[in-house]
């Protein structure tokens, strides 16, 4: 899937860094988009370890959106310019965009919104536990995004300020499938994934990540 993800974002208009957690840098040398891009390798460590080592305040300046994704995303029909016109006239400094409802989905702020649209920022349950009404005003109700797609703005080299109910949203008229497939700590995805991992991640999992970065 990161091959398809990467070719999906114009030279023109992207650069791409790669971070490699199998250490296996050489076997990418034939993609076209390979030799222009930034490739950084350590072995076992997690997407916000890279990140917060690799991509420094005083890099990211020079950008105006950080695509921080997993590679287990399939983007049929994404397009990364029309993701980025809408995240500029709505002024989200923090989005993603949103989930197909054949993901994995963790949590339903994520999902695309059934109704249609172009951005959602709230997702409303008035029934069971968590609820959310149209007045919260943090997770998991508003405010936030989840980890395996983030976007970015400059923002994240100073933390973003302000409303966080207006300036972090989902886009729902471009979104993207999450697989799901766990593949760190299992030879790159070159194998089976355990069956242990082959259920939605658990709260557990994700602690364990979160300790790691």
């Amino acid at each position: 899937f990161a091959v398809i993800v990467a070719a999906q974002f114009p030279a023109a208009n992207f650069a791409v860094m790669l971070f490699h957690y199998d250490g296996a840098v050489d076997g990418w040398g034939d993609l076209p988009w390979s030799r222009r891009a930034v490739h950084v390798a350590a072995v076992d460590q997690t997407k916000w370890w890279f990140g917060k080592r690799f991509l420094h305040p005083d890099l990211v300046a020079d950008y105006d959106y950080i695509f921080l994704w997993d590679e287990d995303i399939e983007v049929d029909g994404f397009d990364p310019m029309r993701y980025l016109r809408i995240v500029r006239k709505e002024g989200l400094e923090i989005s993603q965009p949103a989930l197909d409802h054949r993901s994995q989905i963790h949590h339903r702020l994520t999902a695309r919104a059934r109704r249609g649209g172009t951005v959602h920022r709230r997702f409303y349950k008035t029934a069971g536990g968590g609820r959310c009404y149209g007045n919260s005003t943090g997770p998991p109700c508003t405010g936030w995004v989840e980890m395996m797609v983030p976007v970015f703005s400059r923002a994240l080299g100073y933390c973003a300020q302000g409303d966080r109910s207006s300036n972090v949203g989902i886009v729902d008229s471009e979104y993207v499938l999450h697989r799901g497939i766990p593949t760190l700590g299992d030879g790159g995805g070159k194998g089976p994934a355990p069956k242990a991992k082959a259920s939605s991640a658990t709260s557990a999992d994700r602690y364990a990540v979160r300790l790691r970065s």
